[in-house]
């Protein structure tokens, strides 16, 4: 990577993407928190706080790249619009690998993708930008996961499944070979999905309950 890195957003997800970034020995110039910046905090974990979002306009998409810290939260849509919002100013943001994490070199990740330690990505997987691979999941052959999905730490996605976009798949959760998961449907932590799901469903966790609802109910 030849430009310097701006990390955005200082929260739980931001602190594991600078332990990423430290592990990859990049660059990362400082980071953007407006709430930080307001509270006058100069340093965040030895890293300097840069100001807020505007500061991005001083140093401008020809300077540097960025680096998505927001979380995605079950039907939040705060992390994909910042990344929208950038990218229509001409910002870039690099996909970042864990060194712990095996992608397999036919995977294909597009803008943004990033991909925690201990992460597995199998033959012909398709990754979606903007998405987050978290610590642990597996991604096994031919599944395509679509744009600002996030699969949370330990879920498994079996052999050609398809995850389509803003769709969550909590932790601990197992989606079987060939199962299609619909645009913004959440699977449930610990949840085994066996058959498909319809957009914006949910599919509830064995400690809650053991079917899908939709979203708009």
């Amino acid at each position: 990577m030849s430009k310097r890195l701006v990390m955005l957003g200082a929260g739980g997800h931001a602190k594991v993407l600078l332990s990423l970034i430290q592990a990859m020995k990049l660059d990362l110039l400082g980071l953007c928190d407006p709430g930080l910046y307001a509270q006058g905090v100069s340093q965040w974990r030895g890293i300097k706080v840069l100001g807020g979002d505007e500061v991005l306009d001083e140093w401008g998409p020809a300077s540097v790249d960025l680096v998505n810290g927001i979380g995605q939260l079950v039907g939040g849509a705060g992390r994909r619009d910042i990344f929208a919002n950038l990218k229509l100013k001409g910002f870039h943001f690099p996909v970042l690998v864990h060194p712990a994490a095996w992608v397999d070199p036919t995977a294909h990740l597009e803008e943004g993708v990033q991909v925690m330690a201990g992460a597995i990505i199998q033959a012909d997987v398709v990754i979606g930008s903007n998405s987050i691979i978290n610590t642990r999941a597996v991604i096994d052959h031919d599944c395509c996961v679509g744009k600002d999905v996030h699969v949370a730490p330990g879920a498994t996605i079996c052999g050609s499944a398809q995850i389509h976009d803003h769709a969550f798949i909590a932790s601990g959760a197992t989606v079987i070979q060939g199962i299609t998961v619909g645009e913004g449907a959440v699977v449930g932590a610990g949840a085994v999905v066996v058959r498909d799901l319809a957009t914006r469903q949910i599919l509830l966790g064995p400690a809650v309950r053991k079917k899908a609802v939709s979203r708009d109910d």
